[in-house]
Order: structure tokens, then sequence, then C-alpha cells
């Protein structure tokens, strides 16, 4: 089971998944992905996620591709260390910021705004 926190922070939105991120879960993640992907600057909270598979991963490339086309922009944060090191493993970290916490994401949106 997936829950999807969503909060508005000033110029930011924060998508909080909480749960595997997996072929079972990841169309709930990839609809909350689209409605928020109209050009706003997304931050995604991954401390809450222990599993993310090629799904979860495609998802989150996905999402970062229509935000940007869109004119927002995407930055990742708080990953669990097995889900870091996919993101890292994959190349994701060359499509969008991953960074240990949210004050440093929101520092790589800034940094590229």
């Amino acid at each position: 089971m997936l829950e999807i926190n969503v909060d508005q922070t000033g110029e930011y939105t924060v998508c909080r998944p909480v749960g595997e991120l997996d072929a079972f879960t990841v169309g709930q993640f990839r609809e909350t992905l689209t409605e928020l992907g109209g050009g706003q600057r997304l931050l995604i909270d991954l401390s809450g996620v222990p599993f993310l598979d090629s799904a979860g991963l495609g998802a989150l490339i996905g999402g970062v591709r229509r935000s940007r086309e869109a004119g927002g922009d995407v930055a990742v944060y708080g990953a669990r260390p097995a889900v870091a090191r996919l993101l890292h493993t994959t190349g994701f970290d060359r499509v969008a910021s991953v960074s240990e916490n949210q004050q440093d994401a929101v520092a790589a949106l800034s940094d590229g705004a």
C-alpha cells in the first residue's frame, strides 16, 4: 500500500510517497506526479520509500520530464541507502538532483532557476 502526501510550501510543492514504489503502486504515484507536473517546482521526499523498482524509477523519470516540459523542475531528496544506491547506479542523479535533505534539494532547484 502506498500513501502519498502533498504539501505546498511557499514556492515549492513537496510530494512524500510513503510505502514501496513498485509495479503494484506506481499507477497512483504516476497519477500524482501528472497532477503536480504543471510547471511548478517539485520536491520529492523519498525518505518514506523503503523499496523502489524499475516501474517506480520510470515514474520518477516521467515526472521529471513532464514537469520540465511545462517549465518546472524536480529535485529528489531523503532516499534511504538502498534507494539512493539505485538512483545513482541507474544514472537518475544525472537526470534530476538527488540530495540528502530538503534544504539541499531546495538549493539545487534554486541553482537551476
